[in-house]
Formats: structure tokens, C-alpha cells, sequence
């Protein structure tokens, strides 16, 4: 039963102040809507407290470090520097203000906009109805219209891996930077392991890195993965390891690990480091919502959606209920999160909207960038499989680029995707200076839909890393069929 409209506390309550919730929030809020938001953290969740938004200020400190610390790459200029000298703590604190300067902007921001900010935890209590425990310790139970889940993700720590926040610790303790381990070893080579990996090596920390799947950076594109792993991996104070699991961890001095055959769980190597930070992926933050009260079944943990962020029950939406963020599962990242906030809230004022995962880019901010858009080279081969259309590949080499070249940083790869009917672009993988930046117009010709015939006769600016975009689009328009 349905709570009466003319009784409602507010329009929308948002459970959540990560950036799922937080654009949830202000966008409703813009359009006149009545908005709480709950949080029972610091806001901004976990991009701007314990995830992208630090990660990124450690990552430009070390990464000066690094440029000034490659004598060989200087000498390419003519530069000859000094040893290079950095102080741990001032860069922990570079950090951390940049944390507190956009967790303030944040909340100012939706205040501003007249949003009710509630401090507390927050979980389901049926429909249209949100209870919350706040931290004075007040419970109380508030009445919506709709209500947004926006509760993010929290560090898998596997069994077997018992976690001290010292000496064996996740990303949320790691992005603090409280000392520089001299032995460490990361569990896991996602973006998250490969990006501490370059703060602690940039540092003069010696990392190795264990992997459970049959290839170290699994997640990433075969081909990119060769040229990335030779500079990221190869060529850095690195040990990686495949095919191993970090069957147990003891927290100490030293940290005692044991690593186990994945097939077989037989014990193969024990290590002793000095610490390990566990980057084994994230999982959704569920737990405490009360999904029970609307029969909500989750999968692992995940809140189900449809494309439009409404919550299912048994396949059917639960009326007035969406889910946004890591919660969903969908795309575990900070843009993706604040797109599904926008496209729940646009369906709740009334206008029929729905997200496109496949022109959403992902990131990995090592020294130099990984990026990607769209289709990897399964799902193109299954959708030829389904479509019958024929595969487009080409290469496009940053050694060819002129102002890659002018900054010594030739090393690097563009892969595109696409139909060889109709030239349209399905998805892209980068590797190579300023990567992060080159994939975004990727990006946009993909939720355009648009083809490389059409692309190929866009100007770029001479001399500048977005050639290799163009080059790309060129080399593609030749193999399309006519």
C-alpha cells in the first residue's frame, strides 16, 4: 500500500552521497523537487574520500617524482637534475586537502540547492518509506515519494586474508599514505593494484604483484596489456605473478603469506613482506538496507535494475524505488554512478530515459594512462556472431605521433573496433601518454552511434596526441565495405 501523496516528507530521499547520489540529488533538487539525501559517512562516499579523487593527488605527486627521478629520459631533453627528494607526509597531505577542499564544495553545492542533508544510516522500511538511525543515535522513519539507493561499494577482502589497517590493508587505508612500506605485495592487478603499484615504485617501494587469474591484468585488452605490461610491469621494480592465490595472509612483522595453486589449492610459495594491500575488486554495500521489506532479492549482494534504475522484484520494477552506483553493479565507476543518478531522476519527473553503458570510458591513471570505451574483443566477436557482420580492427602507434615524439613518449597504442558494413565505431582501447583524455571523444562518437566514414574527415589539431584518434579513423574508413 502506497503512502498517501499529500502526507509525503519529501519528494525524494536519496540513501547514499557518493556521486551517484550526489547529482541524484542536485538534479532533483534544480527541478523543484523536495530532496533529503542520507549519509552515513563523509559525503562524497567513495570516489572523493577513499577512491579516485586521493588515488589521482598521490598519483601526480609520485608521477613528478618518477619524471624527475628518469635520468635517461631527461638526458633526452638535455636536463641533468639533482637527486630527486620528496617528503611522504606533505604528500599524504596534498591528499588529503584536496579530499576535504571537494568534500566541502560538495555539501555547499546541495544546500545550496536546498537540499535536506541527514547524517545517519539508512535502510528500507516498505514503500515509499525510509528509516534512518541517526549518529546521535536517533531512530525515525521518513515517508517519500521516491526513494533512490545510492550506497556504493565497500573493498572485497577474500577469505583466508585477515586485514590490520597497518600492515595488511585495502585502498581506503592505502590512499593515506601513513608510510612506505620497502617490501610490498598487492593482491590483485585491476586498475586499482596497477595504480598503487605506480605510487609505491615511483616512491622506491619494491612491489610484487599476485595475481589469481592466468594473466597479470586480466581485465584489460590482450594487445594493450603486452606494451602496458613491459613499462608498468617489466620495467619497474615489480615481481608479478599469475595463477596464484593469496590463500591466506597474516598481518605482522613480517606480513606472512602463503599462495596456493588456484587449480589445485596446494600450497606453492610463502612470502614474508612488509605490507600487502589487498586489490581484489569491490562489492556492493547491501547489507543494511532492509531489501527484505519490499522483497528485493539481490544478486551477490547487487540491487537488480532495469535501464531506466528502476529496482526489480522477481523481474517486475518495485514502484517508486531505483538503485544507482556501485550498488547496481552495473559500471562500478564515479561518472557511471552520476549518469545513473541523472537518468533515475529524469524518469521519476516524467521523462522516459534510459543509459548507455557501452559509450561510458573507463580509466587507469598509471604513468603513461590505460583507457577503454565500448566493446572488448569477446563481446565484438559475439555481436558479429549474432548480427553477421564482419569485425573492423586497426592500430594506430603514438611513435608515429609528432608531439609524442617531441615529449619522449612514443610508447604507446590506439586499438579500434568497429563494423566493416557500416563503419560504425564499437569500442576503443588506449595505452599511452594522456590516455584518460584521448578516449573521451571516442567516447562521444560512440553514443553517437557515429561511423569512421563520417569521422575520418574531422580535422585535428596538428601537433597534438588526438591524431592518433584520427589516424585510427582514417586507417578504418578504408576497410569498410562498398
Amino acid at each position: 500500500m502506497l503512502v498517501n501523496e499529500a502526507k509525503f516528507d519529501f519528494d525524494l530521499i536519496v540513501i547514499g552521497a557518493g556521486y551517484g547520489g550526489f547529482d541524484a540529488a542536485k538534479h532533483a533538487a534544480d527541478h523543484g523537487l523536495k530532496v533529503a539525501i542520507i549519509e552515513s559517512r563523509e559525503m562524497g562516499g567513495t570516489c572523493v574520500n577513499r577512491g579516485c579523487v586521493p588515488s589521482k593527488a598521490l598519483l601526480a605527486a609520485s608521477g613528478r617524482v618518477r619524471e624527475l627521478a628518469n635520468a635517461e629520459h631527461l638526458a633526452g631533453f638535455g636536463i641533468h637534475a639533482s637527486p630527486v627528494r620528496f617528503e611522504r607526509k606533505k604528500i599524504a597531505e596534498h591528499a588529503n586537502q584536496l579530499v576535504e577542499n571537494i568534500r566541502i564544495n560538495l555539501t555547499k553545492t546541495l544546500e545550496r540547492v536546498g537540499v535536506k542533508i541527514i547524517r545517519g544510516v539508512g535502510r528500507l522500511e516498505g514503500p515509499q518509506r525510509v528509516g534512518v538511525r541517526e549518529l546521535n543515535g536517533v531512530d525515525r522513519v521518513l515517508s517519500s515519494k521516491d526513494v533512490i539507493i545510492a550506497t556504493g561499494s565497500d573493498p572485497f577482502v577474500p577469505p583466508g586474508i585477515e586485514i590490520d589497517g597497518r600492515t595488511v590493508f585495502t585502498s581506503d587505508e592505502a590512499i593515506n599514505l601513513e608510510w612506505l612500506p620497502r617490501w610490498i605485495a598487492i593482491i590483485g592487478s585491476g586498475y586499482i593494484g596497477l595504480e598503487f603499484a605506480d605510487i609505491y615504485t615511483a616512491l622506491g617501494c619494491e612491489v610484487t604483484m599476485i595475481e589469481a587469474l592466468d594473466r597479470v591484468m586480466p581485465t584489460f585488452d590482450p594487445d594493450l596489456t603486452k606494451l602496458a605490461a613491459r613499462h608498468l610491469l617489466d620495467g619497474r621494480d615489480i615481481d608479478a605473478k599469475a595463477s596464484l592465490l593469496a590463500s591466506k595472509i597474516t598481518p605482522g612483522c613480517p606480513v606472512q603469506i602463503e599462495l596456493s595453486d588456484v587449480k589445485n589449492r596446494e600450497l606453492v610459495e610463502k612470502l614474508e613482506v612488509d605490507a600487502v594491500l589487498v586489490a581484489t575488486g569491490r562489492v556492493p554495500t547491501s547489507k543494511e538496507l532492509n531489501l527484505d521489506s519490499l522483497a528485493v532479492d539481490t544478486n551477490r549482494g547487487f540491487v537488480p535494475v532495469d535501464e531506466s534504475m528502476r529496482v526489480l522484484s522477481k523481474g517486475k520494477p518495485v514502484s517508486h524505488l531505483w538503485a544507482v552506483g556501485d550498488v547496481t553493479g552495473k559500471l562500478m565507476l564515479a561518472h557511471a554512478a552520476a549518469a545513473q543518478g541523472i537518468v533515475a531522476v529524469e524518469n521519476i519527473l516524467g521523462n522516459s530515459r534510459t543509459i548507455d553503458y557501452r559509450s561510458i570510458p573507463a580509466a587507469t591513471f598509471t604513468h603513461p594512462e590505460i583507457s577503454s570505451v565500448g566493446l572488448t574483443d569477446k563481446e565484438v566477436k559475439e555481436a558479429s556472431s549474432q548480427e553477421g557482420f564482419e569485425v573492423g580492427c586497426v592500430r594506430s602507434y603514438f611513435k608515429a605521433n609528432s608531439k609524442a615524439l617531441a615529449e619522449l613518449e612514443s610508447d604507446g597504442l590506439m586499438k579500434l573496433l568497429f563494423r566493416k558494413d557500416t563503419g560504425e565505431v564499437l569500442g576503443a582501447h588506449i595505452f599511452g601518454l594522456h590516455a584518460a583524455d584521448l578516449i573521451q571523444e571516442v567516447a562521444n562518437a560512440i553514443a553517437r552511434r557515429q561511423s569512421v566514414i563520417e569521422l575520418s574527415s574531422e580535422v585535428h589539431t596538428h601537433p597534438t596526441l588526438s591524431e592518433v584518434i584520427e589516424v585510427a579513423y582514417k586507417q578504418a574508413a578504408k576497410q569498410i565495405n562498398s
